[in-house]
């Protein structure tokens, strides 16, 4: 008896089955009316819902239409395994529509924009990131000296930016970075990178007209040889750099990048050494003696931080020495260790490279000087007639624009 009773419940069930399939056969082919999933649906979705959910699972591409059936379906009493199936999608796709739509409603769960900025290429998302990496990871209490992508995500994370593990990756990489790569120096192991960078924002933030900013390095030494580079070559040709060369000489360019102005004052030196730096001092405040303060602002290297330049600079500040020469106040707003990345000056000196050094063949220490004072005196020039701190849309080799940022990557992967 039970065995007939079991047959004939079976029997119902898989009628009912047929009639939920031929139904839903039905409304994809467009022989159910509006009216009719209006009627089903009005209880737990608004008429203009359902009349959008209704257009868009009868008129839109595969993707969208199965977006809006899942839904019609679901809020028809469909089960969601049955939903999978008929529509051929995996279950857990099923129940994120459904998810999907009763977080963020119909607006949204229906975009049909293509317009949207890709993580990847969201500015804020990127700067945030190489903000995140050029910092040690300590200061963001994770106890490693590098970072994986994976610490990187979880940082972000807690700042509420949400983006993939993968969109992370694309970033780093997009901007010509490898992990595997240990010459390329992503992060800064200075245990006050996060006070010394608050610092020097803090200056430019309220920098005034009577005060200026210098990003201040040496770039070489730099061997006057055939120069390597990219070049329009014709087709079937190579061009060839001899491995092994002579030297006709060698050539360092001590330099300062005012930021507010973009100006660039440099010479050649001999050594890279505390004098160099006193000669550099002393040019800038002939230069620029009209103004109230000078803050000077540059890496750990030893030249830049002897006892010798201190003494120089308390001298300079002394009331004595600014009532008799008419000098303004030197200040320092040292870089953290080991963050060339946040030098300013690292992008002019890169696009500088590019221009006047990359494909070189100068028969003289003399003729790759006069090319690189031509260089910065019109890029001088430009930004005098043309004020503002782009530099990358102007000379097209600059690496970043000229401005102090914590998301900038201003040190140039080849010299």
């Amino acid at each position: 008896m039970w065995i007939m009773s079991l047959l004939e419940e079976n029997a119902r069930l898989r009628a009912i089955e047929k009639s939920i399939f031929r139904w839903m056969l039905r409304f994809i082919q467009g022989y159910i009316s509006l009216s009719e999933v209006e009627t089903r649906l009005r209880k737990y979705i608004g008429e203009e819902e359902i009349s959008r959910l209704y257009e868009f699972a009868l008129k839109k591409p595969r993707h969208y239409r199965n977006r809006a059936i899942t839904i019609i379906f679901y809020y028809s009493g469909i089960p969601k395994c049955t939903i999978a199936e008929f529509l051929n999608l995996a279950h857990r796709t099923v129940r994120k529509y459904i998810r999907w739509f009763e977080a963020a409603g119909v607006d949204r769960f229906l975009d049909w924009s293509h317009n949207k900025t890709k993580k990847f290429d969201d500015e804020k998302l990127k700067e945030a990131v190489f903000a995140i990496l050029h910092a040690p990871p300590i200061s963001y209490n994770i106890n490693r000296t590098t970072w994986r992508i994976k610490d990187i995500h979880k940082v972000m994370s807690e700042r509420d930016l949400l983006i993939g593990h993968n969109y992370i990756s694309k970033i780093i990489k997009g901007a010509g970075y490898r992990f595997r790569k240990a010459k390329t120096v992503l992060t800064s192991a200075d245990p006050c990178y996060k006070e010394k960078l608050k610092e020097i924002t803090g200056i430019l933030s309220q920098l005034r007209p009577s005060e200026k900013f210098f990003s201040i390095d040496e770039f070489g030494p730099v061997a006057i040889t055939i120069k390597g580079g990219r070049s329009f070559v014709a087709p079937g040709q190579v061009r060839v750099v001899p491995q092994w060369q002579t030297s006709k000489g060698c050539l360092i360019i001590t330099a300062a990048l005012e930021l507010s102005t973009n100006q660039v004052m440099h010479f050649y030196s001999e050594k890279k050494n505390t004098y160099e730096m006193i000669k550099l001092l002393n040019r800038l405040l002939t230069q620029w003696a009209n103004e109230e303060c000078i803050y000077l602002s540059w890496d750990c290297a030893s030249w830049h931080v002897s006892n010798k330049l201190y003494e120089v600079i308390e001298e300079i500040n002394s009331r004595d020495y600014k009532r008799a020469h008419k000098t303004p106040t030197v200040k320092l707003a040292p870089l953290p260790a080991c963050a060339q990345f946040l030098n300013v000056i690292e992008s002019v000196f890169s696009g500088m490279a590019r221009a006047v050094i990359h494909n070189s063949d100068y028969q003289s220490v003399g003729d790759c000087k006069k090319a690189i004072n031509r260089y910065f005196s019109e890029r001088n020039l430009y930004f005098k007639r043309y004020p503002k701190r782009a530099g990358k849309k102007i000379w097209g080799d600059e690496l970043v624009l000229a401005r102090f940022n914590e998301g900038n990557n201003c040190k140039p992967l080849h010299i």
